[in-house]
């Protein structure tokens, strides 16, 4: 089954077809000649989900699914949470989002965060949403090359690894991206 996947991040591509090891057919945005920026403004993760995915939808009438992420921080009342991309500015810059975030944590005790991701879903003309979250905490510097976004200062809980240390294929089966997108594999298997 092929199905478009509304992004054109080559990171998001890569480790979302990584998790789905071959069971579909992932294709981007540029696949199906879609090359404007989606707009990304409504005030939750989940509206931000389904306005993507819609968008898709109408304008090229295929089977789509769109995610929206945010970094949520307790000691920060859920922020950056749904304009973690755009934390520092318009510019999507990640080591100023980065700083930004470690800036406004300095000295605080409270390290609690969550990665959420949510899949909007639109699958013959009715949307479906999938949540994936994932607990853990912030360090107070960066650790790790890999990954991308804020993982180099992200801890998941129970690890002693930032997702920015951690190998790709760990990641792919711990990760809120994981969690959600095996909720969209269980949709398609059962459907």
């Amino acid at each position: 089954m092929k199905i478009v996947f509304a992004t054109n991040n080559k990171d998001k591509l890569r480790e979302i077809n990584q998790i789905l090891s071959g069971k579909f057919e992932i294709i981007g945005l540029n696949d199906i000649g879609c090359y404007e920026d989606i707009p990304e403004e409504e005030p939750t993760i989940e509206g931000n989900a389904y306005a993507k995915s819609l968008y898709v939808y109408e304008r090229y009438g295929v089977n789509c699914f769109a995610d929206d992420t945010g970094l949520e921080v307790e000691a920060l009342d859920g922020r950056p949470g749904v304009v973690s991309a755009r934390y520092a500015g318009e510019g999507k810059d990640m080591k100023a989002n980065i700083k930004k975030v470690l800036s406004e944590m300095e000295g605080v005790k409270n390290r609690n965060a969550q990665f959420k991701t949510v899949i909007s879903l639109i699958f013959n003309g009715k949307e479906h949403q999938f949540e994936g979250i994932i607990k853990g905490e912030l360090l107070d510097e960066e650790q790790g090359s890999g990954g991308f976004g804020y993982d180099p200062i992200f801890r998941p809980l129970g690890y002693q690894q930032t997702f920015a240390q951690m190998s790709a294929e760990l990641k792919n089966q711990i990760s809120h991206r994981a969690l959600a997108m095996n909720k969209l594999i269980h949709f398609f298997v059962s459907a």
